[in-house]
C-alpha cells in the first residue's frame, strides 16, 4: 500500500468540491497559532459582501491536517473491498465512516480556499496524530482473512484517538464557529465509533 492511493482519494474528491460559505475574518490577529505551517495569516478578512465569519490559524490547521487524515480512513475503508468473512455489523461500521468523512473533506477543503489557504492533495503525512505509516497500510492490505477485520478494528482505534485529539484543540483554540462545530461533531461521532470498534474487538 503506498501513499499514492491517499493521494487519489484526495484528488477524486478534490474535483467535487464546490466553493463553500464561510470566508472569514481574524481582527484581533488570532493569537492561537497552531502547528506553525508556514503561509498562514493571523489576520485575513474575506471579500464576501457582509461576511463577518471569523477564522484563526488554528483553523487553518485543523482542516489542512484533518483533511489528510480522514483521506487515509477512507484509504482504510477501501481495503475493505471484496474481503470476505467480514461481519455485518463491521460492513456497517465502514460504510458509516465512509458517508461521514468523505463529505467532511469536502467542507475542509471549502473553508480553505474560501480563506485563501492550499488545500492538502498529496501525500498523507506521518506526522499527523495517530496515523499509519505507509508500513502498517503494507501490512494491512496483506493481512490474511482471519486477521484482516481485527487488524483494521486497532488500527482505526488508534487512527480516531488522533482525529479525536486533533478535533479537541480546534475547539479549544480555533476561531470558526464553523469549523469548532465540525471539531466538536468529530470528537462526540468518532468516540462513540471507538467505543464500538472495542465492544467489537472483545465480541
Amino acid at each position: 500500500m503506498s501513499l499514492r492511493r491517499t493521494s487519489s482519494v484526495l484528488a477524486s474528491t478534490a474535483l467535487a468540491l464546490g466553493l463553500l460559505a464561510g470566508c472569514g475574518n481574524d481582527e484581533d490577529g488570532g493569537g492561537a497559532g497552531g502547528s506553525g505551517h508556514s503561509g498562514h495569516s493571523s489576520s485575513q478578512e474575506s471579500s464576501s459582501p457582509g461576511s463577518s465569519q471569523a477564522f484563526n490559524d488554528a483553523d487553518v490547521d485543523f482542516a489542512t491536517m484533518m483533511i489528510p487524515h480522514h483521506a487515509q480512513a477512507l484509504s482504510m475503508v477501501d481495503l475493505t473491498q471484496g474481503r470476505p468473512g467480514l461481519s455485518p455489523e463491521f460492513v456497517d461500521l465502514t460504510e458509516q465512516i465512509r458517508a461521514a468523512q468523505a463529505p467532511e473533506i469536502e467542507q475542509m477543503s471549502g473553508w480553505l480556499r474560501a480563506w485563501g489557504q492550499p488545500v492538502p492533495e498529496e501525500g498523507m503525512g506521518h506526522d499527523m496524530a495517530g496515523g499509519m505509516t505507509e508500513q502498517d497500510m503494507s501490512r494491512l492490505e496483506k493481512a490474511p482473512d482471519a486477521r484482516f477485520e481485527d487488524m483494521w478494528l486497532e488500527m482505526m482505534i488508534r487512527h480516531h484517538e488522533g482525529a479525536v485529539a486533533m478535533a479537541r484543540d480546534e475547539v479549544e483554540r480555533g476561531k470558526s464557529p464553523e469549523a469548532t462545530k465540525l471539531a466538536q461533531e468529530i470528537v462526540g461521532g468518532q468516540q462513540a465509533e471507538i467505543e464500538q470498534m472495542r465492544g467489537m474487538l472483545k465480541g
